[in-house]
């Protein structure tokens, strides 16, 4: 299988020119399916540490990269939304955060706001010894005794070093979230309104912001604090 892909193909959530090439790097499998942008992407087209994926790859061998508080040496890595990234070295920080038109950016957080994850809950089962296990959006799990207080769309904080969910925001009206996908993304606001549609098609929702009110899909929309709206620093 190729390790790389055509520019023109990947998601339009990454962060690359698409012209400017023919090919890029392919990212491995793992968290974010398909929309997870490889490592070394973020290195040298977004940060510019590096130039090439073989200084990447030296880099990476240092030991001084983390990704959501663990060690990354795999140049094809998949990122994506609200991965923390952690440059000790340097003593930088940055939580992958969803931009305009739904491309993901970096945002500099501090070493305290690094410490945790965000991260939207879409889907809850009970397993062996009865405990819930909750899946988030980018595919891991995280395993909590009552699971009766969490709800799909609702959004939970995730400890790096612990594994335990150290905030829980409840999807409802009247919450903080942000648009990840579609025409709106990026866009931040209060949830106004959801309105469940009869039948087969997507929920959607309004919400308010200070510039007016957008409508989207529910599943594009995921709830947030005021820490995760690049205000860290």
């Amino acid at each position: 299988m190729s390790n790389h892909q055509k520019r023109l193909s990947v998601p339009k959530s990454w962060p690359i020119e698409r012209k400017e090439s023919t090919f890029t790097v392919k990212a491995d499998a793992g968290p974010h399916g398909e929309a997870g942008v490889p490592l070394v992407i973020i290195l040298r087209d977004v940060l510019g540490y590096v130039d090439s994926v073989k200084e990447a790859r030296y880099a990476l061998n240092q030991g001084t990269v983390l990704v959501n508080g663990e060690k990354s040496v795999d140049h094809r890595r998949p990122i994506g939304m609200f991965d923390i990234l952690a440059f000790t070295q340097r003593e930088e920080y940055y939580r992958v955060f969803p931009g305009e038109g739904g491309r993901l950016s970096l945002t500099p957080i501090d070493a305290d706001a690094a410490s945790s994850r965000l991260g939207k809950v879409v889907g809850k089962r009970q397993v062996k010894g009865g405990d819930f296990q909750l899946q988030l959006h980018d595919g891991t799990n995280v395993r909590v005794e009552d699971g009766s207080e969490y709800g799909t769309n609702d959004s939970v904080v995730v400890d790096n070093e612990s594994k335990e969910i150290v905030a829980h925001f409840t999807y409802e009206e009247g919450a903080l979230v942000t648009a990840v996908a579609g025409g709106h993304a990026g866009n931040i606001g209060t949830l106004d309104e959801i309105v469940v549609t009869a039948g087969s098609g997507p929920n959607t929702v309004h919400v308010e912001t200070d510039d007016g009110e957008f409508e989207t899909v529910e599943d594009y929309v995921v709830v947030i604090d005021e820490n995760f709206t690049g205000d860290d620093e």
